[in-house]
């Protein structure tokens, strides 16, 4: 792609999951609506599925100018990577946008190198300058910094973006997009990974990241029989279970339900911290949520720091009140 040209548009690349968009390719819609108003250009959604028509119309309510369908076998990195590169050659996107799961991070790298370009990894803020210059803003050093980004003439800038960084756009704010088919355009001969089969964890049906509702707890649960409390009110809101890295080393609850930089990034809408102190490696997975009740005897405890609702006392008397609380009211109604 020529770097002296101003390219306007934004891509989005947006991952199927079981025929529905993942939560992340929405998310994407925000900041990529954001950078095409202020740069005057479209967002371009791109969808690569096998039957992901159903998928596209979600898409289409969602912000996209665009919504580019290719009909293509299951994921594949080499052929992921090549259907990519071709469309992103073909649209010359000003950013390709690429949400920073798993397979987002293995296509990313691959495009940059490719493209000869540059690629901004676990972007959670940007903003566009008033001369036209993205800034991709990403944590560092667990969380503890915030760095701020400008890719200055590669062009297109490949970025991967946090699950939950952002908010889904309002569907009714939306002007329907237009969808349009591309054919999948791959080597055969460039393919060299064979995936033989796919077979899901049973930690997989532990949907932390598009849970409503998440509880979690830490160290000051104290033993595993203790941290039955926390999946008590967990079961009551019809939330889901999380928890810190030391409760998943005590083996008081599976990894699956790890919240943190080395776990789920999670953005509920209600996250309840039972006895965590808020280390950085944890906040830095939860800190999106909408709303935060942290319960903790240190009044000190940096969890306090993000929470909207603080609690100062032992968790172990507080949460077994608030259970009751809950279970008279949900009795009544």
């Amino acid at each position: 792609m020529d770097r002296n040209i101003d390219y306007k548009n934004i891509m989005v690349y947006v991952e199927i999951s079981d025929e529905k968009p993942v939560n992340v390719g929405l998310e994407m819609m925000t900041p990529a609506r954001t950078i095409a108003d202020a740069k005057g250009g479209k967002v371009i959604a791109l969808i690569v599925d096998k039957n992901s028509s159903d998928a596209a119309e979600i898409v289409a309510e969602s912000g996209a100018d665009e919504i580019i369908l290719v009909e293509a076998p299951a994921y594949n990195g080499d052929i992921y990577t090549e259907i990519l590169e071709n469309l992103v050659s073909k649209y010359e996107p000003a950013v390709l946008m690429i949400g920073g799961n798993q397979y987002g991070k293995e296509i990313a790298p691959r495009l940059a190198a490719r493209f000869n370009t540059g690629c901004i990894t676990d972007v959670i803020g940007v903003s566009v300058e008033d001369d036209g210059k993205i800034v991709w803003t990403t944590p560092m050093y667990g969380g503890t910094i915030l760095n701020d980004v400008i890719v200055e003439e590669s062009r297109p800038q490949i970025i991967t973006v946090r699950s939950g960084a952002f908010k889904k756009p309002l569907k009714g704010d939306m002007v329907k997009g237009n969808i349009l088919s591309e054919n999948a355009l791959y080597n055969e001969a460039s393919v060299k990974t064979n995936i033989v089969d796919t077979v899901k964890e049973i930690s997989e049906t532990i949907n932390l990241e598009e849970a409503d509702v998440v509880v979690s707890g830490g160290r000051g649960m104290g033993s595993a029989e203790n941290f039955s409390l926390v999946e008590e009110m967990a079961q009551l809101l019809g939330g889901v279970v999380g928890a810190t890295r030391p409760a998943i080393e005590a083996e008081w609850v599976s990894r699956a339900h790890q919240v943190g930089q080395s776990g789920k990034i999670v953005s509920p809408k209600l996250y309840i911290a039972c006895g965590i102190s808020g280390a950085t490696q944890h906040m830095s997975g939860m800190v999106g949520s909408d709303y935060i009740v942290a319960i903790n005897k240190d009044e000190d405890a940096p969890i306090f720091e993000v929470a909207n609702v603080g609690i100062v006392g032992n968790v172990l008397e507080v949460l077994p009140v608030m259970i009751e609380e809950i279970k008279k009211i949900k009795s009544s109604n």
